[in-house]
């Protein structure tokens, strides 16, 4: 390929404080428009801002999650532009002097490989309000209730190569908000969401190449689909002997393409300016230090360590650890279980699976921690096999009761009795004369096959609950 893809990332992070960045109104999804504006985020005279610590707070804390530089002094600007959910006519930001400086990232791709990925910077700033189109008929409404809400937009160096990269580090930076607790990082309220900076340049070529700038892009889905039609759309331009407009363009998922919304600012647009009705933020060493000690372990920690006490493979370890609450859970069945491996199956099984079908979060799921564990507990223990367990774990799921308290009242005790089974077995044998001929007549390799026949049989007698590994020696003893 002639062309190589060049990407930088600009995600905005809704940080998890019960009230906006200078104002006491609330942050609440959901609620009726213009129900949390207060005078200061409508811009009412005379009304000033007011800087919410939690805010500064969830900022050091993520750059000390990437192992950033921390400014001791920061400076708040105006950046000036006109829309009708801005109500100031500015947005308060910060330019020249944001609170984190450089940092980065290392990202584990689908290969299994890893890349290191630059953070440039990220800044306090506050949100704008919404616009709203659908419902008023050739006319708009303006929600304020997002006004003001605090932000901290983490800008990328141009590292990324193609959207498998850019997915992998929007993942990561997500992992490391919600570990921190910064953020709930919900995409789908507006928590989180970025913007893609796009440009190709000959393979070999230093010089970057011109680029767009698609807004507000709230998936991972379609992080990965818009990349890759504007990777496509400046391909084409620019192997017809065109060249690439510097724009700001929309993604539309539902056309799957990206369009022009306006061409693209630069810093001198927006007139920034410090702002005056704001001091400096300035902090210490011993307010960072003391942040540094409160930080949790981070998803890349658990992910080694994962491998290391557990055994587990390192791919397990990474969807165990992509999610702190899913690392939780993970870890609680394994205390009630102790085997590490059989949780790792189960949760990434029947337990994500249930979760995904139900669009479900695991802080919902009707099957706690501890209860799975048992439910392991009597895979390991015999009481019952493992495609009975996950008749178990569907009644447990649709709150029917707890593991031993299903298996008694459905009768799903495993059939261990040996002399049960012995009888259960010659009459299966004694049944099928045929393929007793087949077995005893192939080679060591057709046989493993030929003898899932039998198995299957008495497994069908009894319902499914015989005990497969007694079922499987005593076939052994027999067919001789």
């Amino acid at each position: 390929m002639q062309w190589e893809t060049v990407i930088g990332l600009e995600i905005h992070v809704q940080l998890a404080t019960q009230s906006k960045i200078f104002s006491g109104a609330a942050t609440r999804f959901g609620a009726a428009p213009n129900s949390q504006a207060c005078a200061i985020d409508l811009a009412m005279p005379g009304m000033l801002p007011v800087l919410n610590t939690e805010a500064v707070r969830c900022a050091v804390l993520f750059g000390l999650g990437i192992d950033a530089e921390i400014a001791k002094r920061s400076v708040f600007d105006r950046k000036n532009y006109f829309y009708p959910d801005l109500p100031k006519g500015y947005q308060i930001s910060q330019l020249d002097f944001p609170i984190v400086g450089r940092g980065s990232v290392q990202v584990q791709l689908p290969d299994g490989s890893e890349k290191e990925i630059g953070v440039t910077r990220a800044h306090l700033e506050e949100d704008a309000g919404k616009s709203l189109h659908e419902d008023y008929h050739g006319m708009s409404g303006i929600d304020l209730n997002r006004a003001g809400t605090p932000l901290l937009e983490i800008v990328s160096e141009p590292d990324i190569r193609n959207a498998e990269e850019a997915v992998a580090y929007l993942r990561t930076i997500h992992s490391i908000i919600t570990y921190l607790g910064v953020s709930d990082g919900n995409m789908a309220e507006g928590s989180m969401r970025c913007d893609v900076n796009i440009s190709l340049r000959p393979r070999g070529e230093e010089k970057l190449g011109t680029r767009t700038e698609i807004k507000n892009v709230n998936s991972f889905r379609f992080v990965e689909k818009a990349i890759a039609v504007e990777v496509a759309r400046q391909m084409d331009i620019l192997e017809d002997g065109g060249s690439i407009v510097q724009e700001t363009r929309l993604y539309d998922a539902e056309r799957n393409e990206t369009r022009s919304m306006r061409s693209k600012e630069v810093a001198n647009d927006y007139r920034y300016f410090p702002e005056p009705d704001l001091l400096p933020i300035e902090i210490d060493d011993a307010y960072i230090d003391a942040l540094r000690e409160k930080l949790p372990e981070l998803p890349r920690q658990k992910r080694e360590r994962f491998c290391s006490q557990y055994q587990l493979s390192a791919y397990d370890a990474s969807v165990l650890s992509d999610s702190r609450t899913i690392a939780d859970y993970f870890e609680a069945v394994c205390d009630a279980c102790n085997d590490p491996k059989l949780a790792a199956n189960w949760v990434q099984g029947e337990l994500l699976a249930q979760l995904n079908r139900t669009e479900s979060d695991i802080a919902d799921s009707p099957v706690p921690a501890s209860e799975l564990g048992v439910l392991i507990t009597r895979i390991a223990d015999n009481t019952i096999s493992g495609k009975i367990a996950k008749q178990v774990f569907e009644s447990m799921w649709n709150g029917e009761g707890g593991v031993d308290q299903i298996i008694e009242a459905q009768g799903l005790k495993q059939v261990s009795d040996s002399g049960e089974l012995e009888a259960m077995v010659d009459t299966v044998i004694s049944a099928s004369p045929d393929q007793v001929q087949q077995y005893l007549a192939a080679d060591e390799g057709k046989r493993k096959k030929l003898l899932g026949y039998f198995v299957g049989q008495i497994m069908k007698a009894s319902k499914g609950q015989a005990n497969p590994k007694m079922v499987n020696e005593l076939l052994h003893s027999k067919l001789v």
